[in-house]
């Protein structure tokens, strides 16, 4: 027994000294900040806020609003904020923050920028941002600056992963502190003075301690997903000020703002001033600052733990592992280790963060795993009679090859992409060379946030993950991160609902703007690599793999058929019948050699035009066997309301005409 003891403890010093390794590499940054993303989903909304805080948005809403009532093309003119302010006072703010940057003079003129500085200057606890630039903060216009209580920085960087966890209270400018937008609209509103001490491991800011890291950085206490802060549509807080002013209702009654600290900032998609949080991929910025805000006034900032505490919880759970499973007498013994140890440092990180501290636990899991593994391997070494059980425990879960990797090579722990079946959604807009030529950039802007808006709302509803925007194009996909059993079907069934909804959008899209949209959608099902993908800077969750290039490919190949949807075999597989389709055809798409049978789903009640279907089915089947009069003819049956059937119909024309050598009845796509 006490051979096993010491033996333990040199196991546990070893795999100490192997987490601490990895984690002093950042090599375990990923698995870190997925269980981070846990911690602070599992206590968004727990802890209550101050209550005091609101954020007045500049919305999709809003822009909306401004175009539709009065004209207003974005930027929207400085003066117009003046009714915004005119509400918080009548409702009795506390303080307004601007998350807004003026340091270029208005479009509208001087005269704009003097309304707003007034305007503010009128109300007396207005703060206004300004950000870093080369090196410096470039400041707002003279003439906004001059009516602001406060200047505040809004330069904020996130994590190594791109994800904001942390802010900064204040910038250091020689040796001025200009405050964040957050510590500032705190001072306006309460009066304090700013914090002289330099960024360390605690801020002091009157009576209250706010803890901090070297770079003067604080860990966010978020109280949930976005609009968890009070957040109101800028267009419902003009409304409001305009009825109060004419002696009408408002549809916004003022006591919400009273009192309270408002933040204004922009949430609509187009304005690019939305962040990825441990919560969520899409957070607007000026809820960032409002959470600081509310962190700042509860005093609840998540402290890192010490060094001390994080080292000797790693010596602790390596110890507890390495004894555990030397005294392990069997299989099923050891197997109890392997499924109770692991989670234990991640409860105590769950527990830790309850009581407002951040304890790194990928370390310390790290370590649990690395002395078990050391452990059976010492049993194997020491104690030959047991190896055939330690076989059994682990070839139920791990291949004995891929353990033994373990051990000669931790750093494969780290968490990276997993390679999943995905259905992959790309869609794009036809003929937008065209349509953003003739748009000047502000309608341009607005065309494209109110149809990206539509359709991402429901991608999104439908389960669906956007990977990007690229332009007016959108790449979305489903069963990852969560799984979804059903996630042809949800990726097809989004297709058609995209192309319902932008049917009943182009008549008001055709007045507004001049302009139809036509969207073109390819679907795909396949394998592919899906995670954290990226440079070591800079992480993204997205995909990669053959089977996204063949979305993109079959959303080109609608081009040459006139349809709005093209599926592949796979995804059509996958339906179970419970979405209608037909098939289309067989092409070879550019930068693949195989042929593909693609499909075109059909909507609600266009499954029961079954003459025209049963026409075009009868000529494709003829097509495959390269009898093309006779196809011909059955395409011309239904050719006037069909258009792939009018595409067969010219294709076997100018084939019957040349026949070819080797017929296969595939259609060579010779482009993208």
């Amino acid at each position: 027994m006490a051979r096993k003891f010491w033996a333990g403890l040199g196991l546990a010093f070893l795999a100490s000294l192997l987490a601490l390794f990895s984690w002093r590499l950042a090599l375990l940054e990923d698995l870190e900040n997925t269980t981070w993303r846990w911690r602070v989903s599992a206590f968004a909304g727990r802890q209550e806020g101050s209550g005091k805080v609101r954020i007045i948005a500049l919305d999709q809403k809003s822009l909306d609003w401004g175009s539709r009532e009065n004209g207003l093309s974005w930027p929207w003119p400085r003066q117009a904020y003046a009714t915004v302010f005119d509400f918080c006072r009548r409702a009795g703010a506390r303080v307004i923050a601007l998350d807004m940057l003026f340091s270029e003079p208005s479009l509208y003129g001087v005269a704009d920028d003097e309304a707003l500085g007034k305007a503010m200057a009128e109300n007396g606890r207005v703060v206004v941002s300004y950000t870093p630039a080369g090196g410096a903060l470039v400041p707002p216009v003279s003439e906004v600056a001059q009516g602001a209580a406060l200047l505040a920085s809004i330069g904020g960087k996130p994590d190594a992963d791109g994800i904001f966890r942390r802010a900064a209270l204040g910038k250091r400018v020689g040796a001025e502190l200009v405050p964040s937008l957050a510590l500032a609209a705190y001072l306006v509103g309460g009066g304090e003075d700013l914090p002289l001490a330099p960024p360390g491991e605690e801020v002091r800011i009157g009576g209250r301690i706010v803890p901090a890291d070297r770079e003067g950085r604080s860990i966010l206490n978020f109280r949930g997903p976005a609009q968890s802060i009070p957040t109101f549509s800028m267009a419902a807080v003009l409304q409001s000020e305009l009825q109060l002013q004419a002696g009408e209702r408002p549809v916004l009654d003022p006591a919400v703002l009273k009192d309270a600290y408002v933040f204004v900032g922009m949430t609509a998609p187009g304005l690019y001033d939305l962040r990825p949080i441990p919560l969520a991929g899409i957070y607007p910025g000026v809820e960032i600052h409002a959470t600081m805000l509310d962190n700042l006034l509860v005093g609840d900032f998540l402290r890192e733990s010490p060094a001390w505490l994080s080292v000797g919880g790693v010596a602790f759970w390596a110890a507890l592992a390495a004894l555990s499973i030397l005294l392990c007498r069997n299989a099923w013994h050891s197997t109890l280790a392997f499924l109770l140890l692991p989670p234990l440092p991640l409860l105590a990180g769950f527990l830790a963060y309850g009581q407002g501290l951040w304890l790194p636990v990928a370390v310390q899991i790290l370590a649990v795993f690395l002395s078990l593994l050391g452990g059976v391997l010492c049993n194997f070494a020491t104690e030959g009679r047991k190896k055939r059980y330690i076989k059994r425990a682990f070839s139920q879960y791990l291949h004995p090859a891929v353990i033994e990797q373990l051990v000669e090579q931790p750093e494969r722990l780290r968490l990276g992409g997993e390679k999943r079946e995905l259905s992959m959604f790309f869609s794009d807009l036809q003929g937008f060379t065209a349509i953003s030529e003739g748009l000047d950039p502000e309608r341009l802007t607005l065309l494209l946030n109110e149809y990206l808006s539509a359709m991402s709302e429901i991608i999104l509803e439908a389960g669906g993950t956007i990977d990007k925007y690229e332009g007016d194009a959108i790449l979305a996909f489903w069963n990852a991160p969560l799984a979804q059993a059903d996630h042809a079907r949800r990726a097809v069934r989004t297709a058609l609902c995209c192309q319902a909804r932008l049917a009943a959008l182009r008549p008001e899209f055709r007045r507004r703007f001049g302009f139809e949209l036509f969207m073109r959608i390819g679907i795909n099902t396949g394998t592919v690599l899906v995670g954290n993908l990226g440079s070591s800077q800079r992480f993204d969750y997205s995909i990669l793999g053959d089977a996204v290039n063949t979305a993109a490919r079959l959303e080109g190949v609608n081009k040459e058929f006139g349809t709005p949807i093209l599926i592949s075999a796979a995804t059509r597989e996958q339906l179970g019948g419970e979405v209608p389709v037909r098939e289309i055809g067989r092409v070879r798409v550019v930068g693949r050699r195989e042929p593909i049978t693609i499909f075109e789903p059909l909507a609600e009640g266009e499954d029961g035009a079954s003459v025209r279907l049963a026409a075009f089915a009868r000529g494709l089947a003829a097509y495959y066997r390269g009898s093309f009069l006779e196809a011909r003819e059955s395409f011309r049956v239904c050719a006037d309301e069909d258009a792939p059937a009018a595409r067969y119909a010219e294709r076997c024309q100018t084939l019957q005409a040349n026949p070819p050598q080797d017929w296969e009845g595939v259609w060579v796509m010779e482009r993208k």
